[in-house]
């Protein structure tokens, strides 16, 4: 080993830190997914009010209850994968939690700012499929971590359909 090559593999993090970079890296986007994604979301502006809601629609007091199970078992269940799992898996995780999220707070702002439905409804169907991603490498680290985040990509899953409905309505 010459002395450049020495020098490059001793300045390298060490996997610890690598991890805990990759922790905080979770915990971070999921905040900044919490915080931001009020954001543009107003239930009291009249244009929403005045929607006709997809008869699929969940009453408003399960989103009270999804949201912060969702934003806690991401952080949660990202963060034991981003500490146990190989590092390419947690390059995995990170990408496609980075990506989804940016899709969904695409979609608050397509769909409460400009009122672009089909736009918001494809960026919330992408984010849908970006999550697939982080559920299958939970499920590859524990059977456990996957059935945990079932209920986040369901939830996804089902409010892009919803946002498919509005469309419809609104057309």
């Amino acid at each position: 080993m010459n002395a450049a090559t020495a020098s490059s593999v001793s300045s390298a993090p060490s996997l610890e830190t690598w991890r805990i970079i990759a922790v905080a890296a979770v915990i971070v986007s999921v905040i900044a997914y919490a915080v931001l994604s009020g954001v543009w979301v107003s239930t009291e502006a009249g244009w929403y009010q005045s929607l006709t809601k997809p008869i699929w629609q969940p009453p408003p007091w399960v989103f009270g209850v999804i949201w912060p199970y969702n934003f806690i078992v991401l952080a949660a269940v990202g963060s034991l994968i981003a500490w146990r799992a190989p590092p390419g898996k947690v390059a995995v995780l990170l990408s496609f939690l980075v990506v989804s999220i940016a899709l969904a707070l695409t979609w608050a702002y397509l769909f409460y700012v400009p009122h672009a439905l089909g736009a918001a409804a494809l960026a919330l169907t992408s984010a849908a499929v970006a999550t697939i991603p982080i559920v299958v490498v939970a499920f590859q680290q524990s059977w456990v971590w996957g059935t945990l985040l079932m209920p986040y990509q369901i939830w996804v899953a089902l409010a892009a359909s919803v946002s498919w409905g509005y469309v419809s309505l609104a057309t």
